[in-house]
């Protein structure tokens, strides 16, 4: 059936609707992979994708400790201590003991991982700022708003 013949409101015009949308952060989605992969070559030749995200989430949070880190990725502890261990021999994360609980270390970048990571993501955030050159400001704004009520599952 046309869409234009269906009640814009319908549950078969939303289903349509979110099909699309779907199908577009299937696209996205894949986009983002492949940025993150080409990200993490630059921050270091050979650095897989999961690693990456490891240290990202570590600059994100500026200092974490491994329990945390774990646990917001959803992973197995084992596997994200191997990783931040690769990060350490890398120079691109440091362990400092933790002084709320002096049996655990926080996770930190180093200065040198910052930097690398700020040179590795410059070639697509200029690409980015390109893409989005014709929108409002607002119209980014509230773009992040939705997304964010779409991830946390809030209502806009």
């Amino acid at each position: 059936m046309s869409t234009a013949m269906v009640d814009p409101e319908s549950r078969e015009a939303r289903t349509e609707a979110v099909r699309a949308l779907e199908a577009e952060f299937g696209e996205l989605l894949t986009r983002i992979r492949r940025l993150i992969a080409e990200n993490a070559e630059r921050v270091s030749p050979g650095m897989l994708p999961g690693a990456y995200k490891v240290f990202t989430t570590i600059v994100r949070r500026e200092s974490i400790t491994l329990s945390c880190l774990a646990e917001s990725l959803t992973a197995d502890k084992g596997q994200v201590s191997r990783t931040v261990r690769e990060l350490e021999e890398l120079g691109l994360v440091t362990r400092t003991p933790d002084p709320a609980d002096g049996r655990s270390s926080l996770l930190s970048p180093t200065p040198e991982g910052i930097e690398r990571l700020a040179a590795a993501r410059e070639p697509h955030d200029s690409a980015l700022l390109d893409s989005l050159q014709e929108w409002s400001v607002e119209d980014i704004r509230h773009l992040a708003r939705l997304l964010h009520s779409l991830t946390t599952g809030e209502n806009p």
